[in-house]
């Protein structure tokens, strides 16, 4: 399935979901293998190294340094991976309320890494673009 293109109908019939758990971002350096432990529900390597995200809880047992605690969102609406404007309007909306965003996509669904003290925001934030793009 390829999934919703019309920005409209994303923005008025996502449901985001806020999911358990603190999250946090980790780098390992090139050519080091992901510890046993973790189960990253992200990783991206990249030339100065693997990022992981990953549960806190999981990296605090592997001894590792991590960065930006932060909660998940799915926006639960199958978006294609060629739809324009979905996650621009919502990053944008999230700027205005002066909150960093991390988004991810994968091929069902979009995901947001927000703040871990500003997830209830976000999340409110993100109904009232759903309502708003309902009107």
């Amino acid at each position: 399935m390829p999934g919703e293109t019309d920005l409209k109908k994303l923005l008025a019939t996502m449901t985001p979901e806020l999911l358990a758990g603190v999250h946090v971002f980790v780098t390992l350096p090139p050519g080091m293998p992901v510890p046993g432990a973790l189960e990253p529900v992200m990783l991206f390597r990249e030339r100065e190294g693997t990022t992981l995200i990953v549960l806190e809880d999981e990296t605090r047992a592997a001894g590792l340094d991590a960065v930006f605690p932060c909660r998940m969102i799915t926006l639960n609406i199958h978006s294609s991976l060629e739809a324009v404007g979905f996650l621009a309007a919502i990053t944008a909306r999230l700027a205005r309320a002066g909150m960093g965003v991390n988004p991810v996509s994968a091929c069902y669904h979009d995901h947001l890494f927000v703040p871990a003290d500003r997830a209830e925001e976000a999340m409110a934030l993100l109904r009232q673009l759903a309502e708003d793009s309902r009107l």
